[in-house]
C-alpha cells in the first residue's frame, strides 16, 4: 500500500500510504518510541524541521503532510480536524503502529487533539503548540483578518515557495488557501466533556503573543485536570507552557526553549503507561 519516494530532504525517508482515499506522504526519521509531528497550516514537513531534527535524535518521528499539503494530494472533501485526525490514524494503522505521542503546531496541533479525542487508544501523550479547542479561543481580530486572505497574499513566501516545490499539482494552491479560510472561518466548540475525557496526558504550549488567547490556555489547561495547587494534591498529568516574547509565527523558533520541555514531559512516567 505504500511506496517509496524521494523525501523533502533529499534522502529516501519519504514515502507514500494510501489512505482514506489520500495518498498520504510522511517521512521516518530516528528509532526509538514513535511520536507523530503535524505541521501547521500552509506548511510541509521541511517547516518543521527546528523540532523534527533533535526530536529524531531519540525519537522515531513519523512526519506528516495533511491533505492538501505539500507532496499530498488535495482530493474533493474539505478540511477538518476530524478528517485530518482520522487520516493520520489509518496512516498509523497501516503503518502498524498501535500507540504514540503526538506534536502538533497550529491546524496541526487542532489535528492531534482531534485524534485523542477520536482515536484515544493511540495517543499516549499529546503536546499541542498554538492550538484552541474552540473558534473564540483565538484572537478575534485573527478571525476577521483570515476573511480577507487571497492566494495573491502569499506571493513569494516561504509557504508558496514550499508549497509549489511539493505539490504534485502546483496550480492547485488557490483550492489550498480558500480551503483553508473555510476551515478557518467556520465557527467550532468541541464539547468540554470530550476535552476532559481524553485520556493522555497534554502539554499545552502557547506564545505569550500567540494567536490563542492566553485566557483560553488556561481553559484549557483546566479541562485537562491541570490549574491545581501541586503542593497540596500532585503535579497534575497535564501541563501549560507559555513562551515569553513569542507570537504564533515565531514559536517554531523557539526550539531551543520548546524541544528540552517536550522530551521532559514525554519521558516522565504517567499513570497511561
Amino acid at each position: 500500500m505504500s511506496a517509496t519516494a524521494t523525501g523533502s530532504h533529499g534522502d529516501a525517508k519519504g514515502r507514500y500510504a494510501e489512505v482514506n482515499g489520500l495518498r498520504m506522504y510522511y517521512e521516518v526519521h530516528g528509532t526509538g518510541r514513535p511520536l507523530v509531528l503535524l505541521h501547521g497550516a500552509y506548511m510541509t514537513i521541511e517547516g518543521m524541521a527546528p523540532l523534527l531534527a533533535p526530536l529524531a535524535e531519540t525519537r522515531r518521528v513519523i512526519a506528516v503532510e495533511l491533505q492538501g499539503h505539500g507532496h499530498t494530494a488535495d482530493v474533493d472533501r474539505p478540511l477538518t480536524y476530524e478528517g485530518m485526525a482520522d487520516d493520520t490514524a489509518a496512516l498509523l494503522r497501516h503503518l502498524g503502529i498501535g500507540r504514540v505521542d503526538v506534536v502538533g503546531y497550529s491546524m496541526g496541533g487542532g489535528a492531534a487533539i482531534q485524534l485523542a479525542i477520536r482515536h484515544p487508544a493511540l495517543v499516549g501523550k499529546l503536546v499541542p503548540i498554538s492550538a484552541s479547542v474552540r473558534a473564540d479561543g483565538m484572537h478575534p481580530e485573527l478571525l476577521g483578518m483570515i476573511e480577507s486572505i487571497t492566494p495573491e497574499m502569499f506571493a513569494g513566501s516561504p509557504f508558496e515557495d514550499a508549497y509549489q516545490k511539493a505539490a504534485p499539482d502546483p496550480a492547485a494552491f488557490p483550492t489550498l488557501v480558500e480551503k483553508l479560510k473555510a476551515l478557518d472561518v467556520t465557527p467550532f466548540a468541541w464539547p468540554d466533556d470530550a476535552i476532559r475525557a481524553i485520556a493522555a496526558p497534554t502539554l499545552i504550549v502557547i506564545g505569550d503573543a500567540d494567536a490563542i488567547r492566553p485566557e483560553h490556555a488556561v481553559e484549557m489547561l483546566r479541562l485537562r485536570g491541570g490549574g491545581v495547587m501541586g503542593d497540596l494534591v500532585g503535579l497534575p498529568a497535564s501541563q501549560l507552557a507559555v513562551l515569553p516574547g513569542t507570537h504564533h509565527l515565531g514559536i517554531l523558533e523557539r526550539a531551543g526553549w520548546l524541544v528540552p520541555m517536550i522530551e521532559a514531559f514525554l519521558d516522565a512516567p504517567s499513570e497511561t503507561e
